[in-house]
């Protein structure tokens, strides 16, 4: 089972100044990732800042995207936890307002064991009925699945059907291509590798790059699916700078600002999150220029 192939993004949660979400804004942002050919929307994720927000609004918002994409695209959901309680609890509340799957982080900060990792996401599938993806991202989680477990998970928890891998260890995800079973799909969670993962065997890219140029990362990594891989490595090439420039200050710092110098939002972050430096928002508006991109 496949919840998407190509280019899925990590969509921003955009916020009014008094801090609460501006859903006029997120209506508009979600029409136009849409209409720019993005292949799913992944709401309320480490870009979607899900960890400032308490358990209802978390709902809503992605009732509202579920609703707003109308079946357009799939819908994934951001619900993990370092609660397995609060993951399972989420899980099914994503599940009851229409999330098409969802995307489960490994437990953070409590840096549990690899038995762990196995019992934690079965205990979310065991309580839904939609395909979950994983999410390895150890460099905000104290925490990696590694490739054995990864494996072990796929051909024995139902409806795990994909890894979003974030590690930054290309010979880890490799090693999960190549061990896993035909149904189970490895994502990048890299803008920057998503094209040489591809070459590897992955189907695709939850982006954060995309929430700025939709179109163009779709057209990338639809390319590089369907082997073209000269024509894809020039737009790959053509956003290097900017992948770097994203994370300096952190996700979604980087890309809020981008979208701000681009006329597209406000550049409003929660706390404990903070915009950008002025040194990398100019750094990026020049990025920008170069790439001849109106700010």
């Amino acid at each position: 089972m496949s919840i998407f192939t190509g280019a899925g993004v990590a969509i921003i949660t955009p916020f009014n100044e008094d801090d609460t979400v501006n859903y006029e804004e997120f209506g508009r942002i979600i029409d136009d990732q849409i209409a720019n050919s993005t292949d799913a929307i992944i709401v309320c994720g480490t870009t979607g800042e899900s960890s400032t927000m308490p358990d209802e609004e978390h709902v809503s918002v992605i009732k509202y995207c579920v609703d707003k994409v109308a079946g357009r695209v799939p819908v994934i959901a951001g619900t993990g936890s370092n609660c397995t309680r609060e993951a399972v609890n989420m899980s099914k509340k994503a599940e009851k307002v229409g999330a098409d799957g969802l995307l489960c982080v490994t437990p953070y900060y409590n840096k549990c064991t690899q038995d762990g990792l196995y019992e934690y996401y079965k205990a979310i599938s065991d309580a839904v009925n939609i395909p979950i993806i994983m999410y390895n991202v150890p460099s905000r989680t104290g925490t990696t699945i590694q490739p054995e477990t990864a494996v072990r998970i796929a051909k024995e928890v139902k409806n795990v059907v994909a890894i979003k891998e974030a590690s930054g260890n290309i010979t880890q995800m490799d090693d999960i291509i190549k061990n896993k079973p035909e149904n189970f799909n490895v994502i990048s969670g890299d803008d920057g590798i998503t094209f040489p993962l591809i070459t590897l065997g992955a189907v695709g890219v939850i982006s954060v790059i995309g929430n700025a140029f939709p179109r163009e990362f779709s057209r990338m990594t639809r390319l590089a699916l369907q082997g073209d891989f000269a024509n894809a490595l020039t737009i790959h090439h053509r956003f290097t700078e900017l992948f770097n420039l994203l994370f300096v200050d952190g996700n979604p710092a980087g890309v809020k600002s981008m979208l701000n110098a681009m006329g597209m939002i406000e550049n409003k972050l929660r706390l404990p999150l903070v915009p950008t430096r002025i040194t990398t928002f100019e750094a990026i508006r020049k990025v920008l220029n170069e790439l001849n991109i109106k700010c």
